[in-house]
């Protein structure tokens, strides 16, 4: 079920979650989606995001709240077993470039990578993603 309890307009991933841009889906349930990011900040980046469109995290009913958190913490337990060459799995949560909270989960060795900004000029590799 797709939810979107504001006023304002789709977001690209509520568009995502739609069906209607095409996305990398790693899981799905239905509150959360999780797809890989075409403007990575490390390889490997996944974004987890919640089915209802808010711009904060502590705006979500707790219900999606613990979906969100639980499917973040799969997704990186996840990311760990494919990448275990990296000392740790990142994650961000935010809603600044999407208006719509979503966490980044990333393979990292240091706090650099950690921080590290996407290169948004380069083409997604979609056949990586894939």
């Amino acid at each position: 079920m797709v939810y979107n309890n504001t006023m304002q307009e789709p977001s690209l991933f509520t568009k995502i979650i739609r069906g209607e841009i095409p996305s990398h889906k790693v899981d799905e349930d239905d509150r959360t989606i999780v797809f890989m990011d075409i403007h990575p900040i490390q390889s490997g980046q996944v974004l987890v995001v919640p089915k209802v469109q808010v711009e904060n995290f502590f705006d979500l009913e707790t219900d999606d709240y613990v979906a969100f958190m639980d499917i973040v913490k799969k997704t990186g337990a996840r990311l760990h077993a494919v990448y275990p060459e990296k000392r740790r799995i990142g994650v961000q949560i935010e809603g600044l470039d999407v208006s719509h909270v979503h966490a980044k989960i990333f393979p990292i060795d240091n706090g650099q990578k950690f921080h590290a900004a996407p290169d948004m000029n380069q083409e997604p590799d979609h056949v990586q993603l894939a």
